[in-house]
């Protein structure tokens, strides 16, 4: 998207620092780019402030490189730059000019929120969506402020549909996503424990969640799962799509190790995914595609085509073993559904490696204890815990368990004990970096080949 000087200055708000008297005149026309190693005369340069880094920092590598434009939200004002222009945020200035580029488009906006399976819900949705629009999605971990520009900023002009996820750490967040996201359709796929250490219970979990009808179109809808929690706050009940696992149009027909099949509303689906929780992802994505006005053949074969994402149910033969990589994330509800269905879709002997589970709050210890409660009652054969939290989970049930203090240490004891024909699932929070243990595993495997 390209913006002339008046048209950055009406949308952003900016006060101009220097240029004022050449705006009327100037037929420079730019694009925005926040960073300085793609940056050359047809592009303004905006400035991000981070947790660990100012773009303000990079103001005169970008002037070198000949660009014209820069926004600020300070006072400093460069002679090399034609047009300086303050405002109050530059990331809210970013999100106005995305917002913009999206209302010139006009495509039909499917925001996607959640405390677990939004990531792999937006995947489904953009393969479903692609059979029958020309569909654009956020990118792996742009679920942000400045995700949500960067998505829509690379937005083709012939865009149909725009699939976003919304993801956050506080409250105001997501409405602020919301704003300038303006969804047709929000989905809204669980109410978790995921964030409980910054928001401090489910019901402010789930105002947050919420937050995500805040601009949501006149009428739009909502596609909700089934939730206490947002039955008390949910005041577009009229305009409310709820789905759950006990809907009475849904009957579970098969759920493999690789794939599971089901029928919803008198129609036969397949996802490349197991697991009962991935069946309710895939139910929210055939809501939001009967509203646009799919037909079921189309939705059915979008689901086929999806592939799972990195590091989310990947079966690989490592060892003379199948490994399931499931290390994209896990909070306390997703790490028991993974557990639960793997045990019950593998025969052979099971082995669990896990670790650690994040931004649980001063509750961490519990909440990992309680889980550890929960996997007692069901039938794996050896548990493998990873980290310092992790241990609570293990220590429930040490007949079976073994704690580790690295990931080394588990991955040693992976290679001196596993069998022929092991299944072995490995989950844990994003940060406890699991997807080692697999390479490590590939590495030992190819040296004693």
């Amino acid at each position: 998207m390209e913006y002339t000087v008046k048209q950055l200055i009406d949308t952003t708000g900016a006060e101009i620092l220097k240029g004022a008297d050449k705006v009327a005149k100037s037929n420079l026309s730019v694009e925005i780019s926040t960073d300085t190693r793609t940056i050359d005369g047809k592009k303004a340069f905006l400035p991000i402030i981070g947790e660990k880094f100012d773009g303000h920092d990079f103001i005169t590598s970008a002037l070198e490189k000949g660009c014209k434009i820069y926004f600020t939200q300070k006072d400093t004002v460069y002679d090399e730059a034609k047009f300086v222009l303050k405002v109050e945020n530059t990331i809210e200035a970013y999100l106005k000019l995305a917002n913009f580029y999206k209302r010139l488009v006009s495509p039909k906006t499917i925001a996607i929120t959640g405390s677990a399976g939004k990531t792999t819900t937006k995947e489904m949705a953009y393969s479903v969506f692609s059979q029958s629009f020309k569909t654009h999605k956020s990118e792996l971990n742009h679920n942000n402020e400045i995700g949500l520009a960067q998505t829509i900023l690379s937005m083709p002009k012939d865009t149909e549909i725009l699939i976003v996820e919304m993801g956050m750490r506080g409250l105001g967040e997501i409405e602020l996503l919301s704003r300038y996201a303006e969804p047709d359709i929000a989905i809204i796929t669980n109410i978790g424990t995921a964030h409980i250490g910054r928001l401090g219970s489910k019901e402010n979990i789930a105002k947050a969640k919420f937050e995500i009808t805040k601009y949501l179109n006149p009428n739009g809808i909502l596609i909700a799962n089934e939730c206490e929690q947002l039955e008390q706050i949910n005041d577009i009940k009229e305009r409310t799509i709820n789905f759950s696992l006990n809907s009475k149009e849904l009957k579970i027909q098969q759920l493999k190790s690789e794939y599971s099949d089901f029928k919803y509303k008198g129609y036969e689906y397949k996802i490349n995914l197991s697991g009962e929780y991935n069946i309710q992802n895939a139910i929210s994505v055939i809501e939001a595609a009967l509203k646009t006005g799919m037909k079921e053949t189309s939705i059915r074969k979008g689901l086929e085509k999806f592939k799972p994402i990195q590091n989310r149910w990947q079966v690989e033969n490592i060892l003379n073993s199948d490994i399931i990589n499931d290390s994209y994330n896990a909070n306390p509800e997703s790490m028991y559904e993974t557990v639960r269905n793997f045990v019950s879709v593998y025969s052979g002997r099971k082995i669990l490696v896990l670790g650690d589970m994040g931004e649980l709050g001063e509750d961490e210890i519990q909440y990992h204890k309680e889980l550890g409660e929960k996997l007692r009652e069901l039938n794996y054969d050896i548990m493998l815990t990873v980290g310092k939290l992790s241990r609570n989970i293990s220590d429930i049930d040490t007949s079976r368990s073994i704690h580790f203090v690295s990931i080394e240490g588990c991955t040693n004891y992976l290679k001196n004990n596993l069998r022929k024909n092991d299944k072995v699932l490995v989950k844990a929070s994003r940060a406890m970096g699991f997807e080692q243990i697999i390479e490590n595993l590939k590495n030992f495997e190819r040296k004693n080949k």
